[in-house]
């Protein structure tokens, strides 16, 4: 079989379930595991390299608000791949070329290949996700294994934090403007040892007020500003130190959102191994990703 990956989690569930050699093409933000960078790029960003979160926010919203892509897809490139299969996902304008964007483009391959579309609100449903890949994939015994990994996993994280205080929390998702993070990480905050004090489950990202933050009151504050590493994360909480300081928190960490956090993969157990360590590091020693401690 010959697989096209539009959006980066299916890339990296993919090659977790030993499909690599079936990848042909990808897109420009693929990035793990290391294979992928011997693999076809399909995909560009039309917005202009350098702009700061406030800029991304703003040029986002307008090119949306036209009905405008906020990605490209090379068509061409797509047509000489041949896939059999194209996975992508409607979940987000701003994650990957548009669904209806890649079905009329399959529609001009012959033969059409299928197209699925992995659309994951909950921690839940990213492991369903496993299975909906298996099923288009014939890797179900790949997917049983992975899945068990996965869940062992988790289970070591809520051995380990039985009985622990629950931490209140806030996850920052994007600091200009200031959006809460939902979807699954409520959940993972949860799984970690935490209480999401702003942050609904399945729920859309929200964009709040600062004052909203303060009122909540967190103990501790999590910034995993979407689709950046844990330098960069480090980097956006430290322009906005008062703001921070202001949330009256006893601890601001920085985790790798682009890794562990954005997409919705395999990696997000990694996230939540990372994140129990930040939120309890006497009960979890030790972490797949670095904590970085934001001082105000």
């Amino acid at each position: 079989m010959r697989i096209v990956s539009l959006v980066p989690h299916a890339t990296e569930l993919l090659y977790a379930l030993g499909l690599g050699e079936q990848v042909v093409g990808v897109t420009h933000e693929c990035d793990y595991p290391a294979e992928t960078a011997d693999v076809p790029r399909i995909t560009r960003d039309v917005l202009p390299p350098g702009l700061s979160a406030a800029e991304i926010d703003a040029a986002v919203r307008e090119l949306t608000a036209k009905g405008e892509a906020i990605y490209v897809l090379d068509e061409e490139k797509l047509a000489e791949l041949e896939p059999d299969l194209i996975v992508t996902q409607e979940l987000c304008p701003v994650c990957a070329v548009s669904y209806d964007e890649v079905r009329d483009a399959a529609k001009k391959l012959d033969p059409c290949p299928a197209v699925i579309a992995l659309d994951p609100k909950t921690f839940g449903e990213t492991m369903g996700d496993i299975r909906t890949l298996a099923q288009a994939t014939s890797c179900s015994e790949a997917a049983l294994d992975l899945v068990a990994r996965q869940r062992a996993r988790v289970d070591r994280v809520r051995k380990a934090i039985t009985g622990a205080r629950r931490r209140p929390t806030i996850a920052i998702e994007w600091f200009d403007p200031v959006f809460v993070a939902g979807h699954w990480t409520p959940q993972i905050i949860d799984l970690a040892g935490g209480s999401d004090l702003l942050g609904f489950a399945g729920e859309h990202s929200e964009q709040l007020p600062w004052e909203a933050l303060v009122a909540a009151k967190p103990e501790v504050v999590v910034c995993i500003p979407c689709g950046y590493d844990g330098p960069r994360a480090l980097a956006e909480a430290e322009q906005h130190t008062a703001e921070l300081r202001a949330l009256g928190a006893k601890e601001v960490v920085a985790l790798d959102a682009a890794a562990y956090f954005s997409r919705p993969g395999p990696r997000l157990v990694d996230g939540l191994e990372t994140l129990a360590h930040a939120l309890h590091p006497d009960r979890v020693t030790e972490a797949p990703g670095r904590v970085h401690r934001v001082m105000l």
